[in-house]
């Protein structure tokens, strides 16, 4: 594949590998959705999945390889399964990756989070066009007063990012136990200009997300945590999916270690352990623990409308129609997903996260004829390039 091809399909994808053996299974196809049958519907994918290709894609892992150390991969829908797993679960003791181990989902989390303002907007309890200052007239001042329910969801409220302890690993690993409270983030991010007329521009930050978080403990009169658990995670029987305590460091239950890449003076790598990490900053933007068993789930139940009703569940699959803050192209978020435009013109629906150590996504065809759900420990999982094995993945996945 030529190098601009593939540049041009990892920006597309926004989907955001001692070597141990691919331990891979085949899975029963999923059911067809609801409201669509095999006779009236052509899938968007209708061969089973490409087995030899997605275990090629994380073959090979471990402390060895130059871009991660293990990889679990679930891919589903109506055409058929595959399961994989490959590298280890620590490069200490060289065992085994764990197939159903946990992992920190980063950014996944604000598909949940968007699912819970999207069911509030169902129960006339959030109106996505009112201006969020009428639900929290303390906390959002007077400079924001046009931003709405809706430009928070899908990232064109024009709100600047709040001050961090900066983007370099060595800064941020200084402070990975820090506990930030949400609320002085919002204080330091409204106490600066907007960076936009909101409405008019596209900008992926977490801060409308932690505002989107606030907004729901508001609303609900309850914790952002129990309101996630009580209308996803519960219903949908969730049981390996949870948010780690605002202290937290750790990940309870049986997981695979994170590591970052180090370059050292004299030319060779040390794998530094990152799995204990305080996740407080990210909040309903991104602290998430789950495994890909729960996010199959979770993903099949959002696509066929058993998690937000149809009408609002279409807030998910509509780009605005406004450019990308950052480069000047047109706009890919909506409210907790992205819209995916693969080589083939195959369309497809998803969401990365990253957290040091992790790279997790989760996506799908809209007719939920092919699904995809990975956690890949990443040796630099929050760099700017897209992961060589996370791209093989997804190529593998969506192949036809």
């Amino acid at each position: 594949m030529k190098a601009r091809t593939r540049t041009l399909i990892a920006a597309a994808l926004v989907l955001g590998i001692a070597s141990g053996p691919v331990v891979a299974h085949a899975a029963a196809a999923a059911p067809v959705p609801a409201g669509a049958t095999s006779a009236d519907t052509v899938p968007v994918v209708s061969t089973p999945p490409n087995a030899a290709a997605l275990a090629g894609a994380i073959a090979g892992l471990g402390p060895e390889h130059k871009d991660a150390t293990a990889a679990l991969v679930r891919v589903g829908g109506t055409s058929g399964g595959w399961r994989g797993a490959s590298g280890v679960a620590d490069v200490v003791t060289g065992r085994g990756a764990v197939e159903q181990g946990r992992f920190r989902a980063g950014s996944v989390t604000k598909t949940f989070t968007a699912a819970v303002v999207l069911q509030l907007a169902a129960e006339g309890r959030v109106d996505l066009d009112w201006p969020v200052r009428e639900y929290l007239p303390g906390t959002v001042p007077e400079a924001y007063a046009t931003v709405t329910v809706r430009q928070l969801l899908n990232y064109t409220s024009g709100i600047p990012a709040a001050d961090g302890p900066g983007d370099s690993f060595e800064a941020q690993w200084e402070h990975r136990f820090d506990v930030t409270d949400p609320h002085d983030q919002l204080a330091n991010a409204f106490a600066k200009k907007p960076e936009f007329v909101p409405g008019t521009a596209q900008h992926y930050l977490n801060i409308d997300y932690t505002v989107l978080g606030v907004l729901i403990e508001k609303v609900t009169g309850t914790s952002y945590e129990d309101a996630v658990a009580r209308r996803i995670l519960k219903p949908l029987g969730l049981r390996q999916t949870s948010f780690p305590a605002r202290t937290q460091t750790r990940i309870h239950g049986p997981h695979n270690r994170g590591y970052q890449a180090i370059a050292r003076a004299d030319g060779s790598r040390e794998l530094r352990d990152v799995t204990e990490w305080n996740s407080s900053d990210r909040w309903a933007a991104g602290d998430i623990i789950s495994t890909t068993a729960d996010l199959e789930r979770f993903t099949t139940a959002l696509f066929s409308g058993r998690i937000v009703p149809k009408t609002q569940l279409e807030e998910m699959f509509t780009v605005p129609a406004v450019k990308n803050f950052a480069n000047g192209k047109d706009a890919t978020l909506t409210a907790g997903l992205s819209r995916i435009v693969l080589p083939d013109g195959t369309v497809a629906w998803g969401k990365t996260g990253g957290r040091h150590g992790y790279n997790t996504a989760i996506g799908a065809t809209r007719d939920l004829s092919r699904t995809l759900v990975y956690s890949v420990n990443s040796t630099n999982a929050k760099g700017e390039e897209t992961n060589p094995v996370t791209f093989g993945i997804v190529m593998a996945a969506f192949s036809r």
